[in-house]
């Protein structure tokens, strides 16, 4: 129940009731809530007496640690996009230069050849050599077709590898790897009446004829092609119809077989072999210097063969005429 409120007089001591303070009009002000004011018609110490909580103002809102670390990563995020997006625009225009430098330089006459240089080339002349290569006139080290000039360099039967280099600003250096010159094979001429030397690799390649000494031809090959000859093996007595071709691999079965005696030879027999008869694969014989003819036959059991030939000659030290290893397990040979 509401109460009045009452205030000691000064002079009297008495207790007086206040009057309610009126408006203008006569009616009493309503009383202005406090602190401590209790509305008509409840108690002091009700429920409904206790402060209501303040309603959150609805242009605010809570913000977490998770939230704030989300958008820092966005943040992020956008930054690294936009640094990559002006990366990838630096490089594209970095390649279009480029490109269009190496387009520019490609068509000029920037690094224009002036000088090749062919090293290894000894059976070949420089001048076979340049006719092989067959530079474009203009050519430049950057326009160059290097896999063309291999393939020109590597139609020659004596050229078995080709290594290119560029050598800025002008120059161009091709390095040969040449075949060897394995045996001299005395080949029948069309009619028969004569034989005609060629060069033969030890893989069977035919390298060329070799032109005789005096001759026009002979003035325009390497000396170096004459040097091989004269120290090769010699195969002889070639069957008639041997046809032999330059940059071809030879079919001829008793040449091959002389070929490859020859080559499995070990020790110090494979030296003394001056020369091969070739009539036939069975009968192929091995002429040595200062020893006895070795039939030797076929290529088969080729080092058990060779060490049958020098334990017969070293038994024998007065010497031997002829030795037949063509059956390996029963050699037979004729002491001098």
């Amino acid at each position: 129940m509401a109460s009045n409120y009452s205030r000691k007089s000064g002079s009297s001591g008495s207790r007086r009731t206040a009057s309610p303070r009126r408006s203008e009009g006569g009616r009493p002000y309503a009383a202005r809530p406090s602190s401590g004011y209790v509305p008509s018609g409840h108690g002091h110490n009700s429920s409904a007496s206790r402060r209501r909580p303040q309603q959150p103002d609805p242009r605010l809102r809570s913000v977490t640690v998770r939230d704030i670390e989300r958008a820092t990563r966005q943040k992020r995020a956008r930054q690294t996009y936009r640094r990559r997006l002006v990366s990838l625009g630096v490089a594209a225009a970095l390649v279009v230069v480029l490109v269009g430098a190496g387009v520019f330089l490609y068509h000029s006459s920037v690094f224009q050849i002036e000088t090749v240089s062919f090293n290894g080339a000894e059976h070949l002349t420089n001048e076979e050599m340049v006719a092989l290569a067959d530079i474009d006139e203009g050519a430049t080290l950057l326009n160059i077709d290097v896999s063309a000039l291999r393939e020109n360099l590597l139609e020659d039967a004596w050229i078995e590898e080709v290594a290119v280099h560029r050598v800025f600003p002008d120059s161009l250096e091709v390095d040969v790897t040449e075949r060897t010159v394995a045996a001299v094979v005395e080949v029948p001429t069309s009619d028969g009446a004569d034989t005609k030397d060629w060069a033969i690799a030890s893989d069977g390649m035919w390298l060329m004829p070799i032109p005789k000494k005096g001759t026009e031809e002979a003035e325009r090959t390497s000396e170096r092609v004459y040097e091989d000859a004269a120290g090769a093996l010699h195969i002889t007595e070639v069957p008639y119809g041997t046809q032999p071709k330059v940059g071809e691999r030879c079919d001829d079965a008793n040449v091959n077989n002389a070929l490859s005696i020859v080559d499995g030879l070990t020790t110090e027999l494979a030296d003394r072999v001056t020369s091969v008869k070739a009539t036939e694969t069975e009968s192929t014989t091995l002429t040595i210097k200062d020893g006895p003819d070795i039939v030797f036959g076929t290529d088969e059991h080729v080092r058990e063969k060779e060490r049958v030939c020098l334990q017969i000659m070293e038994d024998h030290p007065e010497g031997v005429a002829y030795i037949n290893v063509r059956t390996v397990d029963r050699p037979t040979w004729r002491a001098l």
